[in-house]
């Protein structure tokens, strides 16, 4: 917990998030006046509320996708510099030389950022909602669902990071992280393409990655709890066809899934942990 408490200290006193912060501000504010300025003009068309509603959440979920790159970078690089950083400067060996275990390091470098990317995914989230909703009158059936998603999947992969950081460069572990994470999007979607062309043995393959790395079945989560309930029925009319878009989701990811995917952190961290006790520093 001290390491934990440590590590969110020396994280607020980084420049860079506060500019994260600050731009994170300024994109709320500016989705925010294009939504309302969008919702006033359809309005002054003659366009009706169900429509402006469909039309106000599937901006919002492209803006939810582009917040969930935003997290999983910043996620990325606070978890692959986590362990990384501390071994190249030599203070992992100034720290361990006293009595303070390897997997204190490890587990309280996890936790302290686990909060910090949590936190700003939750915030930036529910201020976004918060703004168009107040702008635009709409909002989404499950806020609360979809910012515990997007928390859960930074959490995904600040842990792959921190993991690969245990044993790699932060930049190299970071990049790593990263092109992980676009990978299991697009596994994702592959999945959806092909179970729509009825080629279900590719499509078995393409979601079991979701069972490897959880990120694109937690973005599922997001999605499910921005979209409307009127736009899920339409979907279901659809039928296969919808399940080949990333930004639909007729359904939450099952418990099963997400037992396994806190197993799975769990799991991870347990590894970076061993991976790095039989590190030479």
């Amino acid at each position: 917990m001290t390491i934990a408490r440590l590590t969110v200290a020396e994280a607020a006193r980084r420049r860079i998030l506060w500019v994260l912060v600050a731009l994170t501000l300024l994109s709320v504010a500016l989705t925010g006046w294009g939504v309302e300025r969008l919702a006033d003009l359809a309005r002054a068309r003659g366009a009706d509320e169900l429509s402006i509603r469909f039309g106000v959440s599937q901006v919002l979920i492209l803006v939810a996708f582009m917040f969930s790159f935003v997290v999983a970078m910043t996620a990325a690089f606070l978890g692959a510099s986590a362990i990384a950083a501390d071994v190249e400067s030599g203070v992992a060996l100034a720290m361990l030389a006293r009595p303070i275990r390897r997997a204190d390091l490890v587990l309280g470098r996890w936790l302290g950022l686990a909060v910090i990317v949590a936190g700003y995914a939750i915030g930036s989230g529910l201020l976004e909602i918060a703004v168009v909703g107040l702008l635009t009158g709409h909002a989404p059936p499950e806020p609360f669902v979809a910012v515990g998603f997007l928390a859960f999947e930074s959490i995904v992969v600040l842990t792959v990071a921190l993991l690969l950081g245990t044993r790699l460069p932060a930049i190299a572990g970071a990049a790593i992280a990263v092109v992980l994470f676009g990978l299991g999007w697009m596994a994702g979607v592959f999945a959806g393409v092909a179970r729509l062309f009825g080629v279900e043995s590719l499509a078995g393959l393409a979601s079991a990655t979701r069972w490897l790395l959880p990120t694109d079945g937690l973005w599922r989560g997001v999605v499910y709890g921005l979209e409307p309930p009127e736009l899920l029925l339409g979907a279901i009319a659809v039928g296969r066809a919808a399940q080949a878009n990333p930004f639909y989701a007729m359904a939450p990811p099952p418990m099963p899934f997400v037992a396994w995917s806190v197993v799975w952190v769990a799991v991870v961290v347990g590894l970076a942990v061993w991976s790095l006790d039989r590190r030479e520093l």
